[in-house]
């Protein structure tokens, strides 16, 4: 018999055992033991499949890409630690310094800050366009150009772009289109149908669904050919110099997904934002009522933009269901399931009186997520936007007047009864006549 200290590690851990559960376990492990020094080897040379470490792969994390994978019909997937880093590692993956990206003005606030921001400190580019017009993304492509980028649901203001035709304006220009997917989820809309190339996701939000747990994935749909413009794409088809000869292209081509292979095993491997085995657990179980969740939240969320469309204190709502929106055809063509629960609206008020409304609701919870089970609301211009400047969120078509809901799964009722409650203490601004300006 082995020594205590030596049973106190060894016993009954024997890694070859599966206990063939019904749910996916939680492998909650920083390594992986090694058949042998060959498979090592051949695991690190990346000549073979294998759990190499915790920071590049998990088993409850490949279930949940090789699901997100399926959903969206590619070719395979990398689940990241949140949405912002799967944006920022699937961008790197194909800008590297001295390259540029063209993204839709109406993004996320975090994504504009970090094409602004964070990415010019790293030597590459963006152009921010008005996605809504096909000349504006045609001449805003340079030499450098490596990728587009537009959500397919804007957040806030639930703008929803002609996304096969950036496809194609993108392909012409010969760079992939990646698409955030996030508030649409492929329940709701699978961008390869339209041309898309990538999916990024923050799976924080409608994926998982509970506001419990972070988490990203990047999707390669396996539609972009890099082999087409080799020298455009030297990180894909020149050798790989950390496993020597190897070209990723050769080797893994679209099938095999050399886009993932280089993300995971570079940028993944580097920087580090490694994905929690609990949070890939508490992402599938989310997953696993995506349909009914999106499809409920996008009912609810339809009716009470129509309410709020037509109420006194509301000067625009920003949804395709309201009168004069210029998403409806668009929204009919590529979202005829729902457009999930995110929209917004402006307070006739004007911006001074949104603290006292958003301060006078009750059921709506004031928190910075979307695609909770509950309903949130939030003041984009000081919190998720803050850093935009007037220009900005003209740009990307709403103001500092503006209200962002996440319509959860209450009942639309008490959500319609808590608006009305709080729109009843906003006290309109006064007129100014001309004489008095």
């Amino acid at each position: 018999m082995t020594e205590f200290a030596t049973r106190q590690i060894r016993a009954g851990s024997v890694p070859a055992i599966t206990p063939n559960p019904v749910v996916t376990p939680i492998y909650q492990t920083a390594a992986y033991e090694f058949a042998s020094w060959e498979a090592a080897r051949d695991i690190f040379a990346l000549r073979r499949q294998g759990n190499l470490y915790s920071r590049t792969g998990n088993p409850t994390q490949t279930v949940l890409e090789q699901r997100v994978a399926a959903l969206d019909g590619g070719v395979a997937a990398l689940a990241t630690a949140s949405g912002q880093s799967s944006v920022a590692i699937a961008l790197l993956a194909l800008a590297a310094p001295g390259g540029h990206i063209v993204a839709g003005s109406g993004l996320y606030g975090g994504t504009v800050d970090l094409l602004t921001d964070t990415f010019a400190d790293f030597g590459i580019d963006a152009t921010l366009v008005d996605q809504d017009d096909p000349a504006a993304w045609r001449t805003a492509v340079r030499p450098e150009t490596r990728a587009f980028l537009l959500e397919s649901i804007g957040n806030p203001t639930a703008a929803i772009p002609d996304i096969a035709a950036v496809a194609d304006t993108a392909h012409d220009a010969g760079v992939p289109l990646v698409v955030d997917n996030t508030i649409a989820t492929p329940a709701l809309l699978r961008p390869k149908e339209h041309g898309a190339d990538v999916v990024v996701y923050s799976a924080t939000k409608y994926l998982g669904g509970h506001g419990s747990s972070l988490g990203g994935l990047i999707v390669d749909l396996g539609t972009f050919d890099y082999g087409a413009e080799p020298a455009r794409w030297p990180q894909f088809t020149e050798p790989y110099r950390r496993v020597g000869d190897v070209v990723l292209w050769q080797r893994f081509g679209r099938e095999g997904s050399a886009f993932i292979v280089y993300a995971k095993t570079k940028l993944a491997h580097d920087l580090g934002p490694a994905l929690s085995p609990f949070n890939a657990h508490e992402l599938l179980t989310g997953i696993e009522t995506l349909d009914l969740r999106v499809r409920r939240q996008s009912e609810s969320a339809a009716a009470i933009a129509r309410h709020l469309d037509g109420h006194p204190a509301v000067s625009r709502v920003h949804h395709p269901a309201a009168s004069g929106s210029p998403y409806g055809a668009l929204a009919a063509r590529y979202l005829p399931d729902g457009v999930s629960g995110v929209f917004s609206f402006d307070l006739v008020a004007g911006a001074e009186a949104v603290p006292g409304f958003v301060d006078a609701l009750e059921t709506f919870t004031l928190a910075a997520n979307i695609g909770d089970a509950r309903s949130l609301v939030i003041h984009p211009s000081t919190t998720t936007h803050s850093h935009l400047d007037d220009g900005q969120l003209a740009l990307a078509g709403f103001s500092r007047a503006t209200v962002r809901l996440s319509v959860g799964l209450e009942d639309p009722a008490d959500l319609v009864a808590d608006l009305d409650r709080a729109l009843a203490t906003v006290r309109p601004r006064p007129l100014v006549t001309a004489t008095e300006a």
